[in-house]
């Protein structure tokens, strides 16, 4: 999973009936154990994860226009 600053994740619920957390990505965090986002979630807390695979999805964010 790559993604850019600007990119929302969606992050699915492990709890039946839960809703699923969504935020965007405001830092990628690249180390040689893995990659980490920090993320704004649409509740207004940040923090810094490091989702594991199948469990969240990238949604691409507006295309930057060139200057």
């Amino acid at each position: 999973m790559t993604a850019r600053v600007g990119d929302r994740i969606v992050v699915e619920s492990e709890k039946v009936g839960q809703a699923d957390r969504e935020g965007v990505i405001l830092e990628v965090i690249e180390a040689s154990y893995g990659i980490r986002y920090r993320v704004r979630w649409d509740d207004g807390h940040e923090s810094t994860i490091r989702p594991s695979a199948g469990s969240a999805r990238i949604v691409p964010g507006p295309t930057p226009k060139p200057a």
